[in-house]
Formats: C-alpha cells, sequence, structure tokens
C-alpha cells in the first residue's frame, strides 16, 4: 500500500472517530504539499466541513491531531486555512524506496488474459507521397499511446490502415506514366516513396498550369476544374483500377510496392511497428457493400444525382455522401467496411483512432454511421484528436512539395545531434561506432521528446534548433542525467561497492532525498494519468521534473565521497532507481537513453 493510499484509511478512520460519519475514499482529497509550505502531502478538508459541522481551520486542526496520535506514517501537521499539511514520518520513506527499489517494473501493470483488449490505428498514410512531419507526430503519438495503455495493463493490437486507392493515387500513377519516362527507385537513385511523390506534386504543378490556361479563357475557377481534361483522366484511371483493369491494376501495384519498401525503412528509423496492417483497397468492397445494405434497409438514400447518402441532420450534423453518383467510394466508406472487418477480427473492446483534429467531424459522422448499421461498438468508439504540427516557417503543403520529409528531417536531427555534440566533446574516448549509435539516440530522442511532451491536444511549432539542448527541458537534457547516474553506478561498482536490497528503517534521510523519493513514488499514478489520459505528455513532463529533482539531490549530496556507509548506500540506491524510472518512462515514448555520454 503507497503512502497516499494509507494516509487515505487513516482519513476515514479519522472521521467515523471524530464526528461518528462514515465518508467514502473517493471524497478524500490529498495532494502534495506545494512547495512554500512545511509538509509532504495536503490533505483538503472543505469537503468534510457538512460532516465535521467546525470550522475548516478547526476540522483541519482535529483530523492532524488524531493522525498524529493513531498513524505512525505521520510525523507532524500543520494547518494553512482549510489545507492540512501532514509530515511524513522518515522510516514511511525508507520503506517506500526499499518496496520501489525491490519492483524491476514500478508503475508497470502486468497483462493478463483477462485485460481488455485495445486496437490502436495510427499512421494512416497515402502510398502517393512519403511520410511528413505530420504523420511524425501522428506515429510517435500513436506508438507512445500504445505503449502506455500496455503498461497500464490493457493488451493492446498497433494497426495502420493503409490508404492505397483513390483518386490522389492515381494522380501520381497518371504522372508516371505521362512523364515519368520508365523511371524506377534503382534506375533515379530515389527512394520509392520520395520518387511516387515526385509524381503527385508534378501532376499538381501540370493541373495548376492546366487551370490558369483555362481561366485565362474566361472560365471561373469552379468551370475551369470541370473541363479539366487532366483531373478528368485521374477519375477514368480510378474507375477502371475499381473494374479491375489489368494494366492499371499492374501499374498501381508497382507503384504501391516502391512506396511500402519506402514506408518501412522510415518506420524502422522512427523506431515504430505494427501488429496487422489494413489496405483500403482491400477494406472498400466490404464498406461498400455494407453501404448498399444500408440503402436497401432504408438507413441510407439514393440522391438525385445517383450518389448514396446518409441524413445526419437529426443528430446536429449534414448530409454525408457514402459513394459518389459514379458508385466509387468515399473515405467514410472505406473506414465503415474497415470498422467492420477488424472487429470481426478481433475481440476489441476499444478502437482508438489516432487521427489530427481536423477530421473531428468525420469520426463523430462515423460514429454516428456505425451505430444506425447496427454495430455495437459504433457509439464506444474513441477519436485522439491532437493538433497539427508545423515549422517556425508555416503550414506545409503535399501537393506544392512543400512539407518537411520525415526521412530528410530524421537526417537533419541525428547531423545536429553529432554537431553539437562534437562541439562540447560529450563522446571524447568512445569508438566511432559507440558515438555514433549515442549520437543516433540522441537525435532521434530529441525528436521524439520534443513533439511528445507537448498536450497532444494543441497546435505545435517543432523548431529542430531548439530540441537539441543538454539544458532545459529536452531529451538530451534527461539522457545525459541518465548517463551521469550510470558513470556514478559504474566507479561504485569499480570500487567494489554493492546496492542493498533493503535500506534499514532507521536510516536517516535530508529533505532532498525526501523529496526524491517523494517524485520517483509518484511514477505509478503518472503512468495511470497517461492512461486515462491518453498523453504521452504526462510522462515526459514527469520525467523531466524527475530528473530535475535528481539534479538538485546530485548537487548538494555527494555519493561515492560520503564517508557514512549507510548514507552512501541511499544515496546509491536513490541513484539506481532514479535511473531505472528515467529508462521506464523514455521507453514509453520509444526513446533509448545511453549509459554513456
Amino acid at each position: 500500500m503507497n503512502i497516499e493510499q494509507r494516509l487515505s484509511d487513516a482519513v476515514v478512520s479519522a472521521v467515523k472517530m471524530l464526528y461518528g460519519a462514515d465518508v467514502p475514499a473517493g471524497q478524500v482529497q490529498l495532494q502534495k504539499t506545494k512547495k512554500e509550505f512545511q509538509g509532504h502531502l495536503t490533505l483538503v478538508v472543505f469537503p468534510l466541513l457538512r460532516i465535521s459541522k467546525k470550522s475548516p481551520e478547526q476540522t483541519a486542526h482535529d483530523i492532524g491531531t488524531y493522525l498524529q496520535q493513531n498513524e505512525e506514517a505521520v510525523a507532524g501537521f500543520n494547518v494553512i486555512k482549510g489545507f492540512l499539511n501532514l509530515t511524513i514520518a522518515m522510516p514511511c520513506w525508507i520503506a517506500l524506496l526499499n518496496s520501489l527499489n525491490a519492483d524491476p517494473q514500478y508503475g508497470i501493470r502486468p497483462v493478463t488474459d483477462r485485460s481488455p483488449l485495445v486496437m490502436i490505428e495510427y499512421s494512416s498514410p497515402n502510398t502517393n507521397k512519403p511520410l511528413h512531419l505530420g504523420h511524425v507526430r501522428n506515429n510517435l503519438l500513436g506508438f507512445s499511446l500504445s505503449n502506455i495503455l500496455k503498461a497500464n495493463g490493457r493488451k493492446v493490437v498497433m494497426t495502420n490502415i493503409v490508404n492505397d486507392r483513390g483518386i490522389h493515387i492515381c494522380k501520381s500513377m497518371l504522372a508516371w506514366k505521362k512523364w515519368g519516362e520508365g523511371a524506377t527507385p534503382e534506375s533515379s537513385g530515389r527512394k520509392g516513396d520520395h520518387l511516387v511523390g515526385d509524381f503527385y506534386v508534378l501532376f499538381d504543378r501540370h493541373y495548376r498550369e492546366e487551370l490558369k490556361k483555362l481561366e485565362a479563357q474566361g472560365l471561373n475557377r469552379a468551370e475551369a476544374e470541370a473541363r479539366s481534361a487532366l483531373m478528368a483522366e485521374a477519375r477514368e484511371m480510378l474507375r477502371a483500377w475499381e473494374a479491375g483493369d489489368p494494366e492499371v491494376v499492374a501499374l498501381w501495384t508497382t507503384m504501391n510496392n516502391w512506396v511500402y519498401k519506402g514506408f518501412d525503412e522510415t518506420y524502422r528509423r522512427l523506431g515504430v511497428d505494427f501488429d496487422r496492417i489494413y489496405y483500403e483497397s482491400q477494406t472498400y468492397l466490404e464498406g461498400k457493400k455494407t453501404v448498399l445494405e444500408g440503402l436497401e434497409r432504408g438507413i441510407f438514400y439514393r440522391h438525385g444525382d445517383g450518389s448514396v447518402r446518409a441524413d445526419l441532420t437529426g443528430d446536429g450534423l449534414d448530409e454525408k455522401i457514402l459513394l459518389r453518383s459514379d458508385g466509387t467510394s468515399v473515405y467514410m466508406t472505406q473506414d465503415i467496411g474497415t470498422a467492420k472487418l477488424r472487429f470481426d477480427d478481433y475481440p476489441i473492446d476499444q478502437m482508438i483512432y489516432v487521427v489530427g483534429n481536423e477530421q473531428n467531424y468525420h469520426f463523430q459522422a462515423l460514429s454516428i454511421l456505425l451505430d444506425k448499421l447496427g454495430f455495437a461498438f459504433g457509439k464506444n468508439l474513441i477519436h485522439f484528436s491532437y493538433g497539427m504540427v508545423e515549422l517556425p516557417e508555416g503550414k506545409m503543403k503535399s501537393r506544392e512539395g512543400t512539407v518537411v520529409d520525415a526521412d530528410d528531417l530524421m537526417d537533419e536531427m541525428i547531423g545536429a545531434a553529432r554537431e553539437i555534440s562534437d562541439e562540447l566533446g560529450k563522446l571524447d574516448g568512445l569508438s566511432d561506432e559507440e558515438a555514433d549509435e549515442i549520437i543516433r539516440m540522441i537525435g532521434m530522442g530529441s525528436l521524439k521528446y520534443f513533439i511528445l511532451k507537448v498536450d497532444p491536444r494543441k497546435n505545435m511549432v517543432f523548431n529542430p534548433k531548439e530540441s537539441i539542448d543538454f539544458n532545459g527541458n529536452t531529451a538530451s537534457f534527461i539522457q545525459y542525467t541518465h548517463a551521469r547516474i550510470c558513470s556514478v553506478l559504474r566507479k561504485a561498482k569499480e570500487q567494489g561497492l554493492a546496492l542493498p536490497e533493503q535500506l534499514p528503517l532507521s536510516t536517516s534521510i535530508t529533505p532532498k532525498e525526501e523529496a526524491l523519493i517523494q517524485r520517483l513514488a509518484e511514477y505509478a499514478a503518472i503512468v495511470e494519468e497517461a492512461g486515462n489520459t491518453c498523453s504521452p505528455a504526462c510522462i515526459a513532463n514527469y520525467v523531466y521534473e524527475l530528473v530535475k529533482e535528481f539534479n538538485q539531490f546530485y548537487h548538494d549530496c555527494s555519493i561515492l565521497n560520503e564517508p557514512d556507509a549507510e548514507t552512501k548506500n541511499l544515496r546509491l540506491t536513490l541513484s539506481a532507481n532514479t535511473a531505472k524510472i528515467i529508462r521506464s518512462g523514455m521507453s514509453l515514448l520509444g526513446i533509448n537513453v545511453p549509459e554513456r555520454m
């Protein structure tokens, strides 16, 4: 039992004894005492006043006196208005550290056969372009969220839906056919997803030139778009693909395979993976079938232009097209089919879609449509909606080729890590191979941490120059602290010092050591909070605060040069467990921490 739970139970007993009333444990509000006040944990007494029928100060004094007399964990107290600040007895902190030290997986709940199954969809790339900075945030959030939910004892299936069909795919295919001159990744020296993305940009350039010429003839923008021969060819190619035209399907297969190979390399470098990948080319037919069944049942209707639509005005939305007038599918159709297949494949208890907030309406509509179709899981879908990521220069546009490519970004981050490490001499004395691996950890860690430390619901600006800094709220600061601790532990081992399994409860500790133990013990609650709120930022910012706490302790408290053996053991144990929690927390973010820097 942790200290918070122990004190919560003691407060319940105190209220019963003092005022003869039962109070639910959930109404006992304990929080960390603010730094400007004396104490470790603070009880908010205001919710108890209706029971005590006394002033806040008197109620707090009554309960504090009772706890000090009857609960060994409470060494003292003070009252500030309606807040009871409790000082925890020193042996309790040692017992807590011993418990934490004995648990190599502290804060991590095991997955059991009875654990609920959560499926998390993330990445969801289109096969007409390489992954870019927006995809990087999506992948990092999805992968980290998967790790966090596993740490909360849930079974997790990480899944990806690849948008491998549609008009945007046909644009790249048509551009390659018209202007590609038989180019391949091998002949061009371009990574496959980059090569296909080049043709997507090329299509848009020719399309905009065509529109400009049509507008010069007196047509407005809408009329020019309707008269575009290039767009008409792309739409015809999509119809031919859906009809199974052998030549179009063969080109589609070839170009998609180029892209898949490129994606796999990018995912490997990012350190993310999937348990199951679905492809829209395989799920859209299930979606069309389900939509047509809904049409027959009167759930949907046939519009005058021949399209199939859902009237969601009664649900506070609008009309939603599910099949175009030419019979081709839209994203919603495909998502309906994908959802149906997933719930056929897995006994899913919860489905989470990691998709940007520009799709809030889409997933609101998807949930309603699935429910109307009679799928029990429709109402329980969760859209993990996150904000957009931009650069200091502004927004990115795929069609215009102004995106920040994920591969280029990773190269830039690793290059910056190498440059800064060389300037600071951080890796002097290491072999080239070891230095290269640490530089990769620093560069990739900086990228991941800078993105994940931000509340996922907020838009963010990614600044590569600010993300690598050995001071401040950055991965490199955290990684360097971990390496510093590992250095201390190596030296201790060289001196023949072994960490004790248990520290004597009589061990004396300073306020700095108490604060560090308290911070370490918070980790389990932080992991739970991150799972409940779907926020990797909880983990990132906790680890940063832990590292700051340790560095204050390290600055004020000698470790290896401490003459008292018992105190030295305490400080080595504190150091080892800080490193353990840093590794655990950063691993939930998908970040490695080196042992040398």
